[in-house]
């Protein structure tokens, strides 16, 4: 029933009770394997598991040797950076006087594939020559950065939809960054016999 180079050919068959009480033929559960001899790769923009496969092993089929040594992604797709629903994180410029974060945050949340906001605020305290009474003196002064991490369905809400809820609500949006996966190490464990 399954190819030789299947992840399932070695787990055992097993009987299990259906709803009406008739006991069918299945596969048991399989335990992930123990991962030795491993070194890493980063994902790059445009990765798919099998041509990483191919790359590492020259079987794309054994894609499925990578995702075991990565037990900690849900997906396929997320171990690559692939996965539609992400987080973007977008640099925003409130308006100078009373910034409509309420207004904001309604409209976001409110867009279809939008699931999660967080706005982010960081404090930077810079020195600063500056006049005072006719005196050039150092001072510090307070510098806001603030950005939204939005996590969204990009398929349904694309990174330029987004930003465009931010301009219409009146705030500008600097260069967006997604975060994920890319630039990061995935393991990619050595190939099995």
């Amino acid at each position: 029933m399954f190819s030789t180079g299947s992840r399932y050919r070695k787990v055992p068959d097993v009987a299990v009770p259906d709803a009406s009480g008739r006991v069918l033929p299945a596969k048991g559960a399989r335990p992930l394997p123990e991962v030795t001899g491993t070194f890493t790769h980063t994902v790059n923009s445009g990765d798919r598991l099998d041509q990483l496969a191919f790359t590492y092993y020259r079987r794309p089929l054994d894609y499925w040797h990578i995702c075991d040594a990565n037990p900690s992604f849900l997906s396929p797709l997320a171990l690559v950076g692939a996965e539609p629903v992400g987080t973007t994180v977008f640099p925003v410029t409130a308006p100078q006087h009373d910034p409509p974060w309420a207004m904001l945050l309604a409209a976001l949340n409110g867009t279809v594939g939008v699931e999660r906001v967080a706005v982010e605020e960081n404090v930077t305290l810079l020195p600063e020559r500056q006049t005072v009474n006719g005196q050039q003196v150092d001072v510090v002064v307070e510098r806001q950065d603030r950005s939204v991490a939005v996590t969204h369905n990009k398929i349904i809400a694309g990174v330029q939809a987004v930003a465009t809820v931010f301009e219409d609500a009146g705030f500008s949006v600097g260069p967006p960054a997604e975060s994920g996966q890319l630039g990061q190490p995935i393991i990619i464990p050595a190939p099995v016999q």
